[in-house]
C-alpha cells in the first residue's frame, strides 16, 4: 500500500476511535506510529520518532505559558473577581432594556482575558447571571443562550489556550496571535449586545423588570468602575505589559498568576484547601494539554512523511474555485466537528492537514487563526455534543435539561455566524492590530 493511502487510512481511523470513545490524544498517538510503522516497514523507527517528538514537542520555554494562564483564571476567580465584575456591569447596564444580558456579555469578554477557556466562563456565569436573570423576569430560554453565546468569548479573547495550541501547531507568533483576538473579540461583543437589546426592545417579555428603577447617579457609575478593581488592573497589567514589548507571552502569564495570587490573599481565599485545588487542576489541564500536543505533532509528522500534506496542498490549490470557497469548506468542517468532540481536539486533527493549504492560497495565518477558533466555538454550542452546553447543564444541575439549553443557544448561534461572516468578509480586523506591532 502507497503512503498516502496509509495517511488516507489513518485519517479515518482516528475519527472512529474518537467516535468509539478513546482519547483523542490516544488515538492520535497509536495511529501515528503505526502509520509511521507500514510506511517506513520499521517499528523502531516509528517508537524511536515517538520518543524524540515527546519530549522535542513540550520543551520550548513558551509551553510554560499553559500552565501560567490556567493558573491566573483560576486565583482570579478564586478572588471573586467574577462576581464584582458581574455586579458592576449590572450598575452601567441596569436601565439598558436586557441590560442583564448584556451585563453578562461585557462581564464575559473581561473575564475571558484571565482564564483562556470557554467551558469556565459557561460553567461560572451559569451560576452567577442565569439565577439573577430568571428573578427579574427573564425568558428562561433567553437567559441560557445568553449565558451560552457569551462563553465562547473565553477562548477568544487573549490569552487563550486555543491560540496558544495554533500557535505552536503552525510555529506562528503567539504574541501576535493574542493580539489578532482582540478585534474579533470585541465584534462579537459588539453582535450579541446588540442582539439582545433588539430581541429585549421588540419583544419586552423576554427581559423581564430592569435590574435598575432608577438610572445610576455619577458616585454608583464610579464606584461599579472601581469595584473590580483587581481583575481590571491584572487585565492591563498582563495585556498591556504583552503588547507593550514589555513580556513575553510565557513571562505575561507568570506576572499575571502572580497578580492573582495576590488578589487572592488581598481577598483571604488562600488556604491549604484552595491551594491543593488550585495545584491538582493546574496539573490536570496542563498534563491533558500536553498529551494532546504530543499526539499531534506525531500525527503531523506522519502526514508529512507520507506525503498527503503537500500532495493535498497541490491539489486544493488547483481546483477551479475561488480560494475562499477552500477557506468556507474548512469553516464547515469546523462546525461540524464541534458537534462531537472538543475544540483543542479540532484543531490538533485539522490544522496540520488544512494549513499548508491555507498558506498555499495565499491567506494570512493570523486571520486564518481567528476564523478557525470562532467556527470551533460556535461548533461548541450544537448538538449533539456541545460542550458548552453540557458544562452548564453540569453546572446548573435540574435547574435547566439539556434540551432547554441547546433552544436558548440556537439564535445566539446565528449571531455568533453573523461575526464569523464579518470576520471572513473583512480581514483587517484580525490583521491590523499585529501589522503594527
Amino acid at each position: 500500500m502507497d503512503p498516502i493511502s496509509i495517511a488516507l487510512l489513518t485519517i479515518a481511523g482516528v475519527f472512529v476511535l474518537v467516535l468509539l470513545g478513546v482519547h483523542i490524544g490516544v488515538a492520535l498517538a497509536l495511529l501515528s506510529v503505526l502509520g509511521i510503522w507500514a510506511i517506513t516497514g520499521k517499528g523502531a523507527v516509528a517508537i524511536s520518532l515517538l520518543n524524540t517528538t515527546a519530549y522535542s514537542s513540550v520543551m520550548d520555554y513558551v509551553y510554560a505559558v499553559i500552565p501560567l494562564f490556567v493558573l491566573m483564571g483560576i486565583l482570579a476567580n478564586l478572588s471573586g473577581a467574577t462576581r464584582d465584575l458581574f455586579s458592576s456591569a449590572q450598575v452601567v447596564f441596569g436601565r439598558v432594556r436586557g441590560g442583564l444580558g448584556v451585563s453578562t456579555v461585557f462581564a464575559n469578554a473581561v473575564f475571558a482575558a484571565i482564564t483562556g477557556v470557554s467551558v469556565a466562563s459557561a460553567a461560572v456565569f451559569s451560576k452567577l447571571a442565569v439565577p439573577e436573570m430568571l428573578r427579574l423576569g427573564y425568558d428562561r430560554k433567553f437567559a441560557l443562550g445568553i449565558v451560552a453565546g457569551s462563553a465562547i468569548l473565553g477562548m477568544l479573547i487573549p490569552p487563550s489556550i486555543l491560540m496558544i495550541v495554533y500557535g505552536v501547531l503552525t510555529e506562528q507568533s503567539i504574541g501576535k496571535l493574542f493580539v489578532a483576538g482582540i478585534g474579533p473579540g470585541l465584534l462579537v461583543v459588539v453582535v450579541l449586545s446588540l442582539g439582545i437589546w433588539g430581541r429585549a426592545t421588540l419583544k419586552p417579555q423576554l427581559s423581564g423588570q430592569l435590574a435598575l428603577a432608577a438610572a445610576p447617579t455619577a458616585h454608583e457609575l464610579l464606584r461599579a468602575a472601581l469595584k473590580p478593581w483587581g481583575v481590571l488592573l491584572l487585565v492591563a497589567l498582563v495585556l498591556g505589559g504583552l503588547y507593550g514589548g514589555l513580556f513575553t507571552p510565557t513571562e505575561a502569564g507568570a506576572v499575571g498568576a502572580f497578580g492573582a495570587l495576590l488578589l487572592a490573599f488581598l481577598a483571604r481565599q488562600v488556604n491549604l484547601k484552595s491551594a491543593t485545588g488550585a495545584l491538582a487542576e493546574i496539573g490536570r489541564s496542563t498534563a491533558s494539554i500536553f498529551l494532546l500536543l504530543i499526539a499531534a505533532q506525531m500525527y503531523s509528522r506522519m502526514l508529512t512523511l507520507s506525503g498527503l500534506s503537500s500532495q493535498l496542498t497541490d491539489w486544493a490549490a488547483a481546483l477551479p474555485v475561488a480560494p475562499i470557497v477552500i477557506v468556507l469548506a474548512f469553516v464547515l468542517v469546523f462546525l461540524v466537528l464541534g458537534m462531537i468532540i472538543d475544540s483543542v481536539s479540532i484543531l490538533l486533527l485539522t490544522i496540520p492537514i488544512m494549513y499548508p493549504v491555507i498558506v498555499k492560497l495565499g491567506f494570512d495565518p493570523l486571520w486564518f487563526g481567528m476564523v478557525a477558533i470562532l467556527a470551533i466555538e460556535i461548533g461548541l454550542l450544537t448538538p449533539p455534543f456541545g460542550m458548552i452546553v453540557f458544562a452548564m447543564k453540569s453546572s446548573l444541575q435540574e435547574a435547566a435539561t439539556v434540551e432547554e439549553i441547546f433552544a436558548g443557544a440556537l439564535p445566539f448561534m446565528l449571531k455568533l455566524l453573523v461575526a464569523l461572516a464579518i470576520v471572513i468578509a473583512v480581514p483587517a480586523i484580525s490583521t491590523w492590530l499585529p501589522s503594527l506591532l
